[in-house]
């Protein structure tokens, strides 16, 4: 009876520590399945944040260097859409007619051009104003031209150096802090005032950032973009990625993300910004790459993952498809 008795503890014992190693294995599991799907999130969200934020600044390095007579070279007697200004008080007397509002394309920061002793200094103090309503800036722009070429030429070239800028979205708080320096080519020559007549503009962007983000950790993003500028009730941008390491191609993104893996990021359709949409992504795809798995993020989609119309202040969502190197796969839908 005894005997029994210690056999059929020892049986209970054993059933018991299999479920509670069972169960343990499982929580495990649950719980790095739960990681794995927050990291591919927040890698997903990074990268659609800091390559679109990256973009913006080129927009504004273009609109400022479109916005003074001394560094377009503008000779334009009209500016489609945007009305005309002085910008700051600077310019030359009579060469006001063919630039852009700067103010009205800038509209969170004071923008100043130095022209003393030959020098061709555009600096962009960003002031932490919400005038676009959802996130703000604050840090510097700096950008400088070779003296005596104008923006309006073929193969013109500027250096955009970016000093702490911070960008804070406002629907969760995120923010991302940028450094570093970018070169700026207008390949095909031309400025937005004449896109309307032009039909294109080529403009072409290669540069190195520091990206610091809101866990404390700071990474290199490299970047190689090829970007046109066409008209269809008003200005489209299509991006695509120019890098090649061997294996891959059209490489927009590179380097490390915040969980200190070694990505690549792939523009697999190119991704299109439209003016008429309020100068928002409306469609396009990443391919990330990494030792651990593949990412596919499409964007311009409704919440159900399906492709959406012009929204302009609603809301655009992406959807990603990851794919680990052991097959698992994961999809994921988020707001952007």
């Amino acid at each position: 009876m005894k005997a029994n008795l210690i056999r059929l503890t020892a049986i209970a014992f054993c059933i018991l520590s299999s479920i509670s190693i069972y169960s343990c294995k499982k929580d495990s599991a649950t719980t790095s399945q739960d990681t794995t799907s927050a990291n591919l999130t927040t890698a997903a969200d990074d990268q659609q944040q800091v390559s679109n934020e990256s973009d913006i600044l080129n927009d504004d390095a273009n609109t400022a260097l479109n916005g003074q007579t001394v560094f377009s070279g503008s000779n334009s007697s009209s500016v489609s859409g945007t009305g005309n200004t002085e910008v700051n008080g600077i310019g030359e007397t009579g060469h006001f007619s063919g630039l852009i509002n700067v103010h009205q394309l800038i509209c969170d920061a004071t923008i100043t051009y130095d022209t003393a002793n030959n020098q061709r200094i555009i600096t962009i103090v960003y002031d932490g104003t919400n005038c676009w309503g959802n996130r703000t800036r604050t840090g510097t722009v700096t950008i400088t031209t070779p003296y005596g070429q104008h923006w309006k030429d073929a193969g013109a070239t500027a250096t955009i150096a970016v000093d702490a800028l911070k960008i804070t979205r406002l629907r969760d708080g995120k923010s991302i802090v940028l450094n570093g320096t970018k070169t700026y080519t207008n390949v095909s020559g031309g400025l937005l005032v004449d896109l309307a007549t032009l039909q294109n503009i080529v403009h072409s962007i290669k540069g190195s950032l520091s990206v610091g983000f809101d866990n404390g950790t700071t990474r290199t993003w490299n970047v190689s973009k090829l970007r046109v500028f066409t008209y269809n009730n008003g200005i489209v941008i299509t991006t695509s990625g120019t890098y090649s390491d061997g294996t891959d191609n059209n490489i927009a993104e590179w380097g490390t993300n915040r969980f200190g893996d070694s990505f690549k990021s792939l523009i697999s359709e190119p991704k299109v910004i439209r003016q008429d949409c309020d100068f928002r992504l409306v469609s396009g795809q990443n391919t990330v790459i990494t030792d651990k798995g593949t990412s596919v993020i499409t964007y311009g989609l409704d919440a159900n993952g399906d492709p959406t119309g012009c929204p302009g202040s609603g809301t655009y969502y992406f959807k990603l498809v990851w794919t680990g190197v052991n097959g698992k796969t994961y999809t994921i839908i988020r707001p952007y």
